[in-house]
């Protein structure tokens, strides 16, 4: 692991010491950076968990990457910093209430004082580490997301418009290893079933709002404030991708499956 390219690609020059403020602060030059996209399924390229490759792929030329791969090397930095970081899945919920199957989505527990669940790797999610305890003292009394015993299980739960949590995914603290996620990485590349064959998505955090990209649409929210325009050619997907997420791609690629 080259820990000061990973650190150079997200733009962070801060402490390395492994407490919860590095953590944080990592967190969320994480998320300002490197974007949620899932724009090599629709490539037809395939994605393999090999922490070689996804080096390269988000490091070196600057692409994001779903859960798998951003979680799944983020958690390679953390480490080759010092801190002790296990590996976990999580089952998403569904809009019907219902949850997934095992391994649809991977989370990191990070071990300081007390347990951080980190996660660069769900799209629109907490730009801060969310601790493990029903209060969270370093958090305001009514959070926008907490973690939530469940019957055994955990769940990540986030705070509706009328005070209620709702859960964006349960899990266990069973440990996992990169390898086990092959199959369900290999299911949303290939299956009609996963939402990432259905969809194009390219969406990043900033410090005020989101930035997303949903198949020709380009939506930005900034100050609460929600714009939407629509690309119609080759050349506003190609600008767009290389000015707002700082995706370039090399010529040759088939923009016709981007274009949809």
């Amino acid at each position: 692991m080259d820990v000061d390219a990973y650190l150079r690609r997200i733009y962070y020059d801060g402490p390395r010491d492994p407490t919860s403020s590095t953590l944080r602060d990592l967190h969320r030059q994480h998320l300002y950076t490197v974007p949620f996209e899932n724009l090599d399924i629709a490539l037809g390229a395939p994605i393999h968990l090999d922490l070689g490759a996804l080096f390269e792929k988000i490091v070196i030329r600057k692409r994001g990457g779903f859960c798998y791969e951003l979680n799944g090397l983020f958690r390679e930095l953390l480490k080759a910093l010092g801190f002790r970081v296990e590996m976990l899945s999580a089952r998403v919920r569904s809009a019907d209430g219902s949850f997934s199957r095992e391994f649809d989505h991977m989370l990191l527990k990070v071990m300081l004082d007390e347990s951080w669940i980190a996660d660069v790797g769900f799209g629109d999610s907490s730009l801060d580490p969310v601790g493990m305890r029903p209060t969270n003292a370093e958090m305001d009394s009514d959070p926008e997301f907490t973690v939530l015993a469940a019957n055994g299980s955990w769940e990540l739960a986030r705070r509706q418009s009328d005070g209620r949590y709702v859960s964006d995914y349960r899990f266990t603290e069973t440990l996992r290893q990169l390898g086990d996620f092959a199959g369900m990485c290999q299911f949303h590349q290939t299956s009609p079933e996963s939402h990432f064959t259905q969809k194009r998505v390219c969406t990043k955090a900033l410090p005020n709002g989101r930035i997303t990209l949903a198949g020709r649409r380009l939506i930005e929210t900034r100050e609460g404030v929600r714009r939407e325009s629509a690309l119609t050619s080759k050349e506003d997907l190609r600008n767009c991708l290389s000015r707002q997420f700082g995706i370039e791609f090399a010529d040759g690629i088939d923009w016709s499956r981007l274009m949809g």
